[in-house]
This record gives C-alpha cells, structure tokens and sequence, in this order.
C-alpha cells in the first residue's frame, strides 16, 4: 500500500509570479482588486484570492472605469490592451514571461508579413491572447492548428513565408507529432529558437511518465479547466494506468482505490502544493497508504522578477 510523488509536480515561476502579482497588487491599492479571467487556472488559488479581495472577471467592460486591473498568466490580447486603456485602467501584468515569448514571436513574424500558424487548443485563454497578438494589416494570417488532422488540411504553395508558434502547455508528444508533419510538408516553415512548451510542463510530463511505470493508479491534483494538469492525466492513461484529475481529496472516489496497492500522486503547474500534502494525509490515516521516497519538490531553478512597481 504505497504512495509516490513526482518530485517535479506543482506550482512552476509563472504561476508564482502571477499569484504573488495579484496579492501584492491587494495589499497596495486595498481590494477589491479585478482581475482578467482566472489568474491561473485552479479552483483552490481562485477562491483564495477572492476571499483576499479579488474580482475575477471574463469581460474588461465588466470593470468601473478607473479601477485597478490585474491580467492573467495566460495573456490578453490588443483588443483587451485597447479597452483597457479605453476605461483608463490601471493595469498590472501577470503574464507568464514564457507566454510573453510566444508573443514576441508573433509579433515578428506579423511583421514580416508571414503567415503564422498557431498549435494549440481552442477556446484556452492563452491561445484566444495570442491569437489576438497577430497583427493582420501587414499582410499575413494566423491558423489555429489543434491535432494532426487539422495539420493535414492546410494548404500553403510557399512555405518560405511561414512559421509556427506553440501554446506553452501542451502535450511534448503530441505536439512533435504536428511539429515533424509541418516540417516535412513545408520544408521552408519558420519555428522557434528555443520550443514555445515551457520548462514546467515538459518536467511534469517526464517525471508522470516514469510515475506510471512504478504505479497501479495515478491521481492528478488540478482543476478541469488546467491544460497541463489535463494533458498528465492523459499520458498516464496513455501509458496504461488507470488515472484521474481531482481538485482537492473531497473528489477522490473511493471506488478508485479498490485493489490498488501502488498509488502515484502529482499536481499540475497551478495546484498548490498543501492540496498534496492533503491528499497524502488522507490515504495515510484512513486508508493505510504509506508515502515511499523523498516528499520534498524538485528545484527546477526558475524564477521569474515582479513587474516595476511591486518589487
């Protein structure tokens, strides 16, 4: 009856920097303080920065003219940065530095007049901001590329004149798949330097991997709404174990821990960790699962400066 943690699991600097921006945007201009859709995507981090003061809101019309807005660690795009200026608000930045680079690039290739496509998934607030980067009056477009399949359709005569950008949270293996299908049908395509996935989510990804070797149930701390809590999930079951995303130990069903004697336990990038350290108490006490290896977290040796004004 044992438990083991991923040592790379939960909150990474983006989500660090973007929770203690909210917090200490609060304790400067007094709540309430609004803030551009979830900061990041976690029950638990939400409901504890509404209970500080915190107004999360989908729409910027949302917000009295003149108030204190804090953006997302997704990122917006010009059409939030024009509104918000519009309603003269005055505006803190949590965007994730690495989704920053995403933006950097589509902006250079709009520039450039490139046609830019975008891999990502539908409807997920960093792709809607950076989708909303692109700059279509210099000539180009950009293409939302969700799987393989959408890979397959499109159709470019030249390619010298093409790129391709990443949403940072996706699956590593899924996206080489589109990666290496647009490389070998658009010999010329454009890419980044360094890949758009970021450092967390590639460290989550390999260390549930070799999680799942070593257990017969793996459970996943994160909200339903987290891309990469969502993508561990799926390459656990990929790799043949039965595995499910939960909030919080409340939403673990019991049935689950039948005959399992091997339970592997990870957060996504945005889960706290006491939410783990929940989780491990309750398989302890009430059912008897003893916690194998070291429970300390891996420094990952990333951090990332609060904007001018909150240091």
């Amino acid at each position: 009856m044992e438990i083991r943690l991923a040592n790379t699991r939960g909150f990474c600097a983006g989500v660090d920097r973007a929770i203690e921006i909210v917090k200490k945007v609060i304790e400067l201009h007094g709540a309430p303080v609004y803030v551009k859709h979830e900061v990041v995507h976690n029950k638990t981090v939400v409901e504890e920065l509404k209970n500080l003061g915190a107004i999360f809101v989908e729409d910027i019309e949302e917000i009295p003219v003149g108030e204190v807005v804090v953006y997302s660690a997704h990122g917006i795009s010009k059409a939030v940065e024009v509104q918000s200026g519009v309603r003269n608000l005055d505006v803190f930045d949590a965007t994730c530095p690495l989704v920053s680079k995403v933006h950097a690039e589509v902006h250079t290739y709009a520039k450039m007049g490139f046609d830019c496509l975008l891999i990502g998934h539908k409807n997920h607030p960093e792709v809607e901001g950076t989708m909303g980067q692109f700059d279509t009056s210099y000539g180009g477009t950009i293409t939302l590329v969700e799987d393989i399949e959408d890979a397959k359709k499109l159709s470019f005569k030249d390619s010298s004149n093409l790129a391709y950008v990443t949403q940072t949270t996706l699956s590593v293996d899924d996206t080489k798949e589109i990666k290496d299908y647009l490389v070998r049908n658009f010999p010329n395509i454009k890419g980044p330097k360094k890949d758009d996935i970021c450092y967390a989510t590639q460290n989550r990804q390999d260390a549930i991997k070799q999680l799942a070797l070593e257990s017969d149930l793996v459970i996943v701390i994160g909200s339903e709404n987290s891309s990469n809590s969502n993508r561990l999930r799926e390459i656990a079951e990929r790799s043949g174990v039965e595995a499910y995303l939960i909030d919080s130990i409340d939403d673990l069903s019991l049935d689950c821990l039948e005959g399992k004697s091997k339970i592997g336990l990870t957060s996504g990038a945005s889960a706290p960790e006491h939410l783990v350290s929940e989780v491990i108490e309750k398989l302890s006490s009430v059912y008897g699962f003893n916690l194998v290896g070291d429970k300390n977290r891996t420094d990952e040796g990333i951090s990332f400066r609060l904007p001018k004004g909150l240091r």
